[in-house]
């Protein structure tokens, strides 16, 4: 990784001191031609006051001073100066600073001033500008060489920051690989990225020893559950074969077609969680469930305690799978008439955004304490909730996984009647008329 900082970083810092190199060494030139105008502009202004009281100037070190009438004829006694053509005059008089020889090798400035008698004089300052390109030239390859020189020194401390930056992450690493089942990262005491990303990864691990310890628990009670039903049938087989008496076998065909039964239906069930902890989700659609409330009321076997579906009116869409809320409906239904002593109370209410599908049954009800678990795969309450009851601890947990994929929430209280209300809640299907 610091690699991958470090080459961007000193790729970035070289694009920006080349370019600061360049645009300082063009400025160069200019910015010793404005120092020189500036020295002569100091020197133009005693000279012109020493004219303006009828005097001549008085010499400068290192620069020029002379005096000129408007044609740039010499008024000092001091020969003609050549390189002051009329049209360099002309610009000078307009106030222009101008560069003479081929190449440029002397620079003016001059100012107008009026003498004692009258008569306008041109008062002009000079100077030589031998090596200023040859300064400039240099100065620009001493800003590049200071430019890679830059680039260089900033890889490299950006190399060690980061280095000295990665180093703790390094060492959560090493304790990564060295960290025991069941342990935990220390939590660094500063409150930065490390200490967000050492919470972040316990809660990873914790996540993950969850998820193994459910996976390992659901196994063996699947396991435990599908040797129970085998067991049976094995037992009643070995009976038939061992007293082959008619009336007998007949007895103990039925029982390992019970048994049978309970194995498929266990495999059914086993089968569809695991399509769920896939990810197979069927597409939704909207799902009119006082029909299917009816329809599975409708389908309880003979002898079932009484069941009646209670409507807010009208119809109610839910947005789900016409399977789901069918498996919802079938196993809160046959959940209910395992335990209910008279009578199964199925309704349906509809909210602006969420429709709940509640049943109550007046059988024993389920206990506060047990009422988190009992959506857990092969979890019973009690010992009454067991094999004898027909039931194999999935039912549940179908609901739940199928309740939980589109959104939607179950949870189990008190009916009114003293035994378990099951409420489901799903999202509303929108603007869905009645065919």
């Amino acid at each position: 990784m610091w690699l991958r900082i470090t080459v961007p970083a000193a790729v970035v810092t070289l694009a920006v001191l080349l370019g600061l190199a360049v645009i300082a060494g063009r400025g160069l030139g200019p910015l010793r031609l404005h120092a020189v105008d500036t020295e002569l502009g100091h020197a133009l202004g005693p000279a012109s006051a020493a004219v303006s009281a009828g005097q001549l100037p008085a010499p400068v070190d290192g620069l020029t001073v002379r005096v000129l009438d408007t044609t740039g004829a010499p008024v000092d006694g001091a020969p003609p100066i050549a390189d002051l053509t009329p049209g360099v005059v002309r610009a000078l008089k307009a106030g222009e600073s101008i560069n003479t020889g081929d190449p440029a090798s002397q620079r003016w400035r001059a100012a107008v001033v009026t003498a004692p008698d009258g008569q306008m004089r041109l008062v002009v300052a000079g100077t030589g500008l031998v090596g200023l390109t040859a300064s400039a030239r240099t100065g620009s390859h001493w800003l590049l060489a200071a430019a890679s020189i830059g680039v260089i020194v900033a890889a490299a401390a950006t190399w060690l920051v980061v280095r000295l930056a990665l180093r703790p992450v390094g060492r959560m690493r090493r304790s990564v690989r060295a960290l025991p089942p069941g342990q935990r990262l220390p939590i660094p005491e500063a409150h930065d990225e490390l200490r967000a990303l050492a919470e972040d990864f316990n809660a990873l691990l914790a996540r993950q020893e969850e998820a193994s310890l459910r996976l390992r628990r659901f196994t063996g009670d699947a396991a435990h559950e599908l040797r129970s039903p085998v067991a049976s049938i094995r037992v009643q087989a070995e009976v038939a074969v061992a007293n082959p008496d008619p009336e007998l076998a007949q007895e103990t065909l039925a029982d390992v077609l019970a048994e049978s039964e309970r194995l498929s239906t266990l495999l059914d069930s086993l089968l569809a969680l695991a399509r769920s902890d896939a990810g197979e989700l069927p597409p939704a659609e909207p799902v009119e469930l006082v029909t299917e409330a009816r329809a599975a009321v409708h389908r309880l076997p003979a002898g079932s305690p009484t069941a009646r579906v209670s409507g807010s009116g009208g119809q109610v869409w839910a947005h789900a799978a016409h399977s789901e809320v069918e498996l919802v409906l079938n196993n809160l239904l046959r959940n209910a008439c395992r335990y209910a002593r008279s009578q199964i109370v199925v309704s349906v209410l509809a909210g602006r955004a969420m429709v709940r599908l509640v049943v109550d049954d007046d059988g024993p009800g389920v206990p506060p304490e047990h009422r988190e678990r009992v959506f857990d795969r092969f979890y019973r309450v009690a010992d009454d909730r067991s094999r004898s009851s027909g039931g194999t601890g999935l039912g549940l947990a179908m609901v739940a996984e199928a309740v939980r994929r589109r959104g939607g929430r179950v949870t189990v209280g008190e009916s009114p009647e003293g035994g378990a209300r099951f409420q489901v809640t799903w999202r509303r299907a929108g603007n869905v008329s009645a065919s």
